[in-house]
């Protein structure tokens, strides 16, 4: 059974799924009607792409608002509205060749991006915008890396403004010589870079049962991959002093919900990073300004966003975060704590959910894998639903932890097709069918609760005999 929504977009019927998560799905999928409807760009003017997304023309109006505004002598300083979210409007000549450009630096020193560039982060709509998620449009990646005002986010207690002047960090407990640290007391240590993904655990949540979301950007838009640069959390460990016995780290942000994780010391001892930058500048309000906990594999939640305390103890502190939230229910009623590691996963990005292919002929398939555990070794593409399965490329760099962007060329002869991809990571992990999944969980984990995390089955997508492409998920 299905509803037909005001603007025809056909939803799953959601009576059957269980009322702790019912709202949390309705309503990503109202955000993702209304980022569906919203006006986009026009895609760039070549029979390879012509045709592929729905969108309304918005090059014609901007040709037209262009002629009227160099009538007038306007140049444009602030963002217009009818300029997509970080970019300003500006006339288009007819010949840019014949017209002086812009002038150097007049944008104030920062920068901004086409305004013929529209991809952007949709929101969830919960009751309050404190207490929130927005995904990231994987359709619109290149590479590996994601912008910075792209990358997805997870909020409890809205964007905290903090001067880094003021902030410290504590690190206490059993510690022998328990210290405050400064943010200009961090960044005299030696500092590292690297470049690692961060999942929510969350992903993928409304796909457990059945096709839900349309597009990729609402089945898997919880993850995103940036530069990080900080100091090693060995390097303050060896500082403060480690007492025998300890075993858990208390992290701790300076937000309304004051976020508060444990992770195992070994962890902390190992690739775990006290970040203040993110893609070569300071990292942004959203994601923990002015200093933020990075664990390289591990769920988007461990990754305390503005850092502010570190307790060393024996044992984990059972925060509300691992205790009532972040756990997995098995199909035996028991629940599975401190599932950490984000298991191997990868998604098909073009051809994806709400795209249309203009007809028969060369395409090349393309999309991201990733694992918590390490680096990813092989990726293979079907497009005959499973019954043959082809090794795909994989682009440089295939790096550690890390998005790898995966390509594969594909001749569509114009008959429905079923597409999918599946990864391998360097542990030898296969990724597994959702079926498998829940052979373990149950179709909700347990009669009373559904699954919500973790969820990194096989995605696929259906091509039609017109082009059009939709959310195929558990056929695969």
């Amino acid at each position: 059974m299905t509803m037909r929504t005001k603007d025809t977009l056909d939803y799953p019927d959601l009576t059957e799924f269980d009322e702790n998560i019912r709202d949390t799905v309705q309503g990503m999928a109202d955000a993702e009607r209304r980022a569906i409807a919203a006006p986009t760009q026009e895609t760039e003017d070549c029979p390879c792409k012509d045709g592929m997304f729905p969108q309304q023309d918005r090059r014609s109006f901007l040709l037209s608002a262009a002629a009227g505004a160099a009538a007038a002598g306007l140049l444009p300083k602030v963002a217009h509205a009818e300029a997509p979210a970080g970019a300003f409007e500006f006339p288009v000549p007819d010949d840019p060749t014949k017209v002086q450009g812009r002038l150097t630096n007049d944008d104030g020193g920062y920068g901004s991006r086409s305004q013929f560039e529209s991809a952007a982060r949709w929101r969830f709509p919960t009751k309050t915008k404190e207490s929130s998620w927005t995904m990231t449009p994987l359709a619109d990646s290149q590479g590996i890396i994601t912008p910075s005002g792209l990358h997805f986010e997870r909020h409890h207690g809205g964007i905290p403004t903090i001067d880094p002047d003021k902030h410290t960090l504590i690190v206490h407990g059993m510690a022998d010589k328990p210290k405050k640290y400064t943010m200009a007391d961090l960044k005299r240590f030696p500092s590292t870079s690297r470049i690692n993904f961060i999942e929510c655990s969350g992903n993928g949540l409304t796909e457990f049962k059945a096709p839900y979301l349309k597009t990729v950007q609402g089945t898997h838009g919880l993850t995103s991959t940036s530069e990080w640069t900080g100091v090693p959390l060995s390097t303050i460990l060896s500082e403060v002093g480690v007492q025998d016995g300890a075993a858990w780290i208390l992290a701790e942000g300076a937000d309304a919900a004051v976020m508060t994780r444990s992770v195992p010391l070994d962890k902390a001892w190992g690739d775990a990073m006290l970040a203040y930058a993110q893609n070569g500048e300071a990292i942004r309000p959203e994601q923990g300004y002015p200093l933020r906990l990075v664990l390289p594999g591990y769920e988007g939640n461990t990754h305390i966003k503005w850092l502010r305390r570190l307790e060393i103890s024996d044992k984990p502190f059972m925060t509300r975060e691992e205790t009532s939230k972040y756990t997995d229910v098995l199909d035996t009623g028991k629940a599975r704590q401190f599932s950490f590691d984000m298991e191997a996963k990868s998604v098909i990005t073009f051809p994806s959910g709400e795209m249309k292919l203009p007809g028969a002929g060369f395409y090349e398939i393309t999309g991201l894998a990733w694992s918590g555990r390490g680096t990813i070794r092989q990726v293979e593409v079907t497009t005959d639903g499973g019954k043959t399965w082809n090794i795909a490329a994989l682009q440089a760099p295939v790096l550690p932890i890390c998005h790898t962007r995966f390509r594969f060329p594909w001749r569509w002869d114009g008959n429905p097709a079923l597409i999918a991809s599946r990864c391998i990571d360097e542990t030898g992990y296969v990724q597994p069918t959702i079926a498998d999944i829940n052979k373990v969980r149950g179709v909700n984990g347990h009669p009373k609760f559904a699954s919500i995390y973790h969820l990194n089955g096989i995605m696929a997508w259906q091509v039609g005999a017109d082009g059009s492409v939709a959310n195929a998920a558990h056929q695969v």
